[in-house]
């Protein structure tokens, strides 16, 4: 383009901003709600969420409910049985170790570095596989799942009751599937 015709057209968009702009005036205001953050790798909050132990980064109410984000420390064998989330989108990016995971009828073994994606209402599951302890990043969009895992942190020691964390996972639209 000449410089006379950038020039030009540079020209007619000054006029924009003359105009109401109520789409940035939203954003503005949603800005003003969010803090920056940053986050260490040895910070956050630690859950033992019937043996997968979270630790808590980014929650709902620091995003504006948008995403929470966790790191899970996993030992082998443990997993989350197949389920259905109503609400929230997941992606599981592995950083150390083996995940067998399965969404919608498909499995795969992530390895560090693989990431997966499990939207909302598609059966989901996972497993640590191999003999070496699993970290995985997973992050929930929106948030609010926060919640139910602090829910399932406090229940008592030991041998879950699968009754009860039915009861609360079902309160947080997540059920699970034979």
């Amino acid at each position: 383009m000449k410089r006379a015709n950038f020039l030009k057209s540079i020209g007619g968009l000054s006029i924009l901003t003359f105009l109401p702009q109520p789409s940035y005036a939203s954003t503005m205001s949603y800005l003003d709600k969010l803090k920056s953050k940053i986050i260490r790798k040895d910070e956050g909050e630690v859950l033992n969420v019937i043996g997968d132990i979270q630790t808590h980064k980014l929650v709902g109410s620091e995003t504006d409910n948008q995403i929470v984000e966790w790191e899970d420390n996993v030992e082998p064998g443990t997993g989350i049985p197949p389920h259905i989330h109503t609400k929230e989108d997941e992606i599981f990016r592995v950083i150390k170790g083996q995940v067998e995971i399965m969404v919608d009828g498909k499995t795969s073994i992530l390895k560090a570095g693989d990431t997966a994606f499990a939207p909302k209402n598609l059966p989901h599951s996972w497993k640590v596989v191999g003999t070496e302890k699993a970290t995985m990043i997973t992050s929930a969009f929106p948030a609010g799942i926060e919640i139910m895992f602090r829910k399932l942190a406090d229940l008592p020691p030991g041998q879950p009751d699968f009754e009860k964390v039915t009861e609360i996972c079902g309160e947080h639209g997540i059920t699970f599937v034979k």
